[in-house]
């Protein structure tokens, strides 16, 4: 995808962003602005353009000019506003995690090439640079839990809540004795609660006489005390929840995989990297951070499924698709091979009440079929390309085909139905479509979307594409 452009803002009567992390508005300044997290996007991209070209939607300026409204969002008094401020801070927190998991992760896994005890100096694997990678690796991934926790306190507060976010992470990670994750998330929100409690406790001392004093003593030391503090208190008890749900999981895995199974395809198909999918692949990071393999196996199932879905659909039933729904969809067999589950975006916001549960259960059958199989993969990311590092990896794959073609042939039914109930008999779905599309008066001016995800509602005219910059300019 590509960014938008300035002419292209210029030219726009409305912004649209669906994002589920902060993203920087000020280049929509003097622009009527709807901000929402992306699954709105996905359900309702008509209504979003409605009411950016609605007379009624605030206009965006920066902090400090004359706005009617910041980022066209609901106040954060309101009940929307503090849960879409908490979701957001979550998503900032696991967005600035990923890559380190995913470079720790891979790291790891390839040091297991040289065998799985090949770090440990004891053993008759032992190999050094097997060891340093490992090393390396395992540093990458001891800074997830603290990154998360100052990412999150970082939205919350700023720069001062990344900093006592840090530290409260730092408590939690404990040397991989502490609370986790479940401690960073808490950890990342306390810090950026306290921050922002001092900061209306120390309201009455003038920021152009003391903005430094505050901000490089007063908040910092404060804050990690008081956050750190308490983080000290309920370290041992969140440890035990974290180690609790572990286990629950784990037992799954044995016990339960059927259920398990479902239950993670489920997860990772119902918002395609959004907040559902990404607990299913937080928890999956954190077990392959305990050596975990299993549970990950299944993630990783699940969210491959869906973007190699849609070129089985697109492949089976060419016809019910338009140009670029097409190109998306052979494009999607490379994403998908690398992990890379946004690609059906497009293709589950055309139809969600259908689409999405068709891709819920290929990617269950995927999940289940790995778990039942006791596959192991030991890396966060990566798709067919860590295939040497799977324990079972033809069987693998073979699965993640069985839930793909499972999803495809529901995809290509539904939309062979759709195609006919617009009166589509000859397969030029693409007529139909540009008809249905010059009555549209949703998009009679030009819109900017821009997604923090590069995954933009889709279109259904064949001059436009699935392009996460692109301008509707429909006249």
């Amino acid at each position: 995808g590509r960014s938008v452009t300035q002419e292209e803002i210029s030219g726009a009567k409305g912004v649209v962003i669906a994002s589920d992390i902060d993203v920087d508005a000020d280049r929509f300044a003097g622009k009527p602005l709807v901000n929402v997290p992306v699954a709105a996007g996905i359900r309702e991209p008509a209504k979003l353009i409605q009411e950016a070209l609605s007379s009624d939607t605030a206009v965006f300026m920066p902090k400090g000019g004359k706005a009617t409204a910041e980022a066209g969002e609901k106040t954060e008094t309101s009940s929307a506003g503090i849960g879409n401020k908490i979701y957001t801070s979550l998503m900032n927190g696991v967005s600035h995690m990923l890559p380190l998991v995913v470079a720790g992760g891979v790291l790891i896994a390839i040091s297991f090439f040289w065998g799985i005890y090949s770090a440990d100096p004891k053993n008759a694997q032992y190999n050094q640079f097997a060891a340093m990678l490992n090393a390396v690796g395992g540093a990458a991934m001891g800074l997830m839990v603290p990154v998360l926790a100052a990412y999150i306190g970082e939205a919350v507060a700023k720069r001062s809540g990344l900093i006592v976010g840090m530290a409260v992470g730092m408590i939690a990670y404990n040397g991989g004795n502490g609370s986790g994750f479940l401690g960073a998330i808490v950890g990342g929100y306390m810090a950026g609660l306290v921050i922002l409690l001092l900061q209306k406790a120390f309201a009455f001392m003038p920021d152009r006489e003391f903005r430094g004093l505050k901000a490089i003593f007063l908040y910092p030391v404060l804050g990690v005390f008081i956050a750190g503090s308490i983080m000290f208190l309920i370290n041992t008890p969140m440890k035990a929840m974290n180690l609790g749900l572990m286990a629950w999981l784990k037992g799954l895995e044995s016990s339960s995989p059927i259920i398990l199974g479902i239950v993670v395809g489920v997860m990772c198909a119902a918002d395609f990297g959004g907040p559902i999918n990404k607990a299913a692949y937080l928890t999956g990071t954190a077990l392959l951070a305990q050596g975990n393999y299993f549970f990950m196996a299944g993630v990783s199932a699940a969210c491959i499924a869906p973007p190699l879905a849609t070129t089985i659909s697109v492949l089976l039933n060419p016809k019910a698709y338009n140009r670029d729904e097409r190109s998306a969809g052979y494009v999607n067999a490379l994403l998908g091979s690398t992990h890379i589950t946004e690609g059906a975006i497009p293709f589950a916001a055309k139809n969600p009440l259908m689409n999405i549960p068709a891709f819920m259960v290929g990617s269950a059958i995927a999940a289940v079929l790995t778990y039942m199989s006791r596959i192991q993969v030991p890396a966060p990311h990566g798709g067919f390309i860590v295939l040497p590092l799977v324990n079972k990896p033809f069987l693998w794959v073979a699965w993640i085909l069985v839930g793909a073609a499972a999803s495809g042939v529901l995809l290509a039914m539904i939309a062979g139905r759709s195609a006919r109930k617009r009166g589509v008999k000859t397969g030029v779905v693409e007529a139909a479509l540009a008809t249905e599309a010059a009555d549209d008066d949703v998009a009679a001016a030009p819109i900017a979307v821009d997604d923090a995800r590069n995954q933009p509602a889709p279109t259904t005219d064949d001059d436009q594409s699935f392009d996460p910059g692109e301008i509707l300019n429909k006249e």
